[in-house]
């Protein structure tokens, strides 16, 4: 049965309509869309089984239209999929960045071009930065990022569209590689996915700003949201044995990205994931040539 069809006039009264679902995760997407829409809504929980949206009865056909519509326009996004028993929705195509990550480690020995090398990169070799990315320095590094890359990234690809998440955890890595020559006078060399990691964290975090807009529960789990993420960046970014700096930096950088996602309208970032996808890969095949190149 379509969830949008369980909508029906509340047993509290006729002025009242709800609306369940089962998950979670979709109850939040639902409700910042009635909110969008100018739609009063309250969440609850249901008994333990599944969410319910209560909204005035007149507003009630209003809201199945906005959300049945809503559920149309992401239909393109048919590899997301809920982690069971969280709410939480993935998206299984990060399984391809995770690919490519193997990929190339496997070829390590033939990339030497393509670290961080900082005298390189002064003297003008941008690129490195990018193909940085890409590159470990060995199975226990690539391992540590393949994990952590594929639950932080793979949550943020279902969140905001494979090719934004990328793209902007992309770009935001490097930025963050980058920041390492304002700090470090010094020649030193770097390589690894941890700022983009990092950066898919903070994807992560101002996902929670919407719902303040939606009522009192609302903002308990906003900032339950933004409480885990700063944890979560505590937990996995401050190992001493890794780059702290361009972890915080790349955190940050996906911070301010993760904000501009989360006011640019749904619609429009949708109709525009295709086209971001196309950057992030177009940038680094244009690194990868430069490497080539060098």
């Amino acid at each position: 049965m379509d969830p949008v069809e369980s909508a029906s006039e509340a047993a509290s009264g006729p002025d009242v309509g709800e609306i369940r679902t089962a998950l979670q995760r979709r109850a939040m997407d639902w409700t910042l869309v009635l909110v969008s829409q100018g739609i009063p809504v309250s969440l609850d929980r249901a008994g333990g089984k599944g969410w319910i949206l209560t909204v005035a009865s007149a507003d009630l056909e209003r809201a199945r239209l906005a959300i049945g519509q809503f559920r149309r326009e992401n239909r393109g996004f048919g590899w997301r999929r809920e982690l069971p028993g969280s709410g939480l929705l993935f998206h299984r195509g990060v399984l391809l960045w995770v690919t490519a990550v193997a990929f190339l480690f496997s070829f390590q020995g033939y990339l030497g071009g393509g670290l961080f090398d900082s005298r390189q990169v002064r003297s003008g070799e941008w690129w490195r930065a990018f193909t940085a990315e890409w590159l470990h320095a060995d199975l226990g590094h690539l391992a540590s990022n393949a994990v952590i890359g594929t639950v932080v990234l793979g949550l943020a690809m279902a969140r905001h569209g494979p090719g934004w998440a990328l793209l902007l955890a992309g770009l935001a890595g490097a930025a963050a590689n980058g920041v390492g020559l304002m700090f470090r006078p010094g020649a030193y060399v770097g390589l690894g996915a941890s700022g983009m990691v990092m950066a898919g964290l903070g994807l992560l975090v101002p996902q929670a700003m919407p719902w303040w807009r939606a009522g009192r529960r609302e903002t308990r789990l906003a900032l339950g949201s933004i409480g885990a993420g700063a944890f979560l960046f505590l937990l996995l970014g401050t190992d001493p044995a890794g780059d702290v700096l361009v972890h915080a930096a790349g955190f940050l950088f996906g911070l301010i990205g993760g904000v501009i996602l989360a006011l640019v309208p749904d619609a429009f970032r949708r109709r525009s994931d295709l086209a971001a996808a196309l950057v992030f890969a177009a940038v680094n095949l244009a690194a990868w040539i430069c490497v080539q190149g060098t």
